[in-house]
């Protein structure tokens, strides 16, 4: 499947079904999940990667595989939960364990600014944060959000850090 972004040592792409096995690893692992509700389940994978796979498809912009060029592997996911319109879209990452601390993250979340700007609709990206997870913070500090305040999430019954960045 062709990369949508490229950088010196990512580049991202659409799902496949067969990055299951690897979103075990990041979305199926209870400890790289603890600040989001916990993990998926296995059996319910398919499902979400079909689900990114389907909203890049009708709009443009969706959630990535992150994959090391170096290995091929699919180490992560990065992009946009799309929620209703283009306009504001929430910024989201998660990575395998073995991946963490090597600047990862913040290489995907930078490559998917970039496919938000290309896309022209989107206004303002937003992210929310669990107030423990030190290292998110620092990551959207480092890629130009701003800290917006905090807010209740319902699904995580917990106030947690909000932050913005505006295109526009």
């Amino acid at each position: 499947m062709k990369a949508l972004v490229e950088t010196k040592r990512i580049l991202l792409r659409a799902f496949q079904d067969s990055d299951a096995e690897a979103a075990k690893r990041f979305w199926g692992d209870e400890e790289v999940m603890r600040y989001c509700l916990g993990a998926t389940l296995h059996d319910k994978l398919p499902m979400t990667l079909k689900c990114y796979r389907d909203c890049h498809e009708a709009k443009g912009i969706s959630v990535y595989a992150v994959v090391e060029k170096e290995t091929g592997d699919v180490i992560g996911a990065c992009g946009f939960n799309v929620t209703g319109e283009l306009q504001e879209v929430e910024l989201i990452y998660h990575f395998a364990k073995s991946s963490w601390g090597k600047g990862y993250a913040t290489e995907a979340a930078k490559a998917c600014l970039e496919l938000a700007r290309e896309n022209g609709s989107v206004k303002r990206i937003h992210a929310s944060v669990d107030p423990n997870n030190m290292d998110s913070h620092k990551i959207l500090k480092k890629i130009g959000f701003v800290y917006a305040g905090t807010e209740w999430f319902e699904d995580t019954a917990q106030e947690e850090s909000v932050y913005e960045l505006r295109l526009s």
